[in-house]
């Protein structure tokens, strides 16, 4: 990888660490439980709870890609960044810029 497309990698990666902060305090507040004074219809609480687990699904979700992404960044300059873990081969640039979080490349993630 050179150090221009590393630059850039670790823009992205801090670009979408500041998206996943953003995208998880809405999701937070999604996440809130629905209080019993609401008076709202039984299916309109019922829908309103599936959209409370839906949206604390995507909650975790979002915490482990920040979690990935956070790690991504803080080994970035490291010599072994970039390099599969399974397979020892370098991850191509375009995998790393669409998921900067990868540490497989496509061939060792498929199996």
């Amino acid at each position: 990888m050179t150090s221009s497309e590393r630059a850039a990698l670790k823009t992205k990666i801090s670009e979408a660490i500041a998206e996943m902060h953003e995208k998880m305090k809405g999701l937070e507040e999604m996440a809130k439980p629905i209080s019993p004074e609401n008076s709202i219809g039984r299916v309109s609480r019922m829908d309103a709870i599936n959209n409370k687990s839906v949206a604390e699904a995507a909650l975790r979700s979002a915490k482990q890609k920040l979690s990935k992404l956070k790690i991504a960044l803080s080994k970035i300059d490291s010599p072994e960044f970039g390099i599969c873990v399974f397979c020892k081969n370098p991850i191509p640039a375009a995998r790393l810029m669409y998921m900067p979080e990868s540490t497989r490349c496509v061939r060792c993630a498929d199996r």
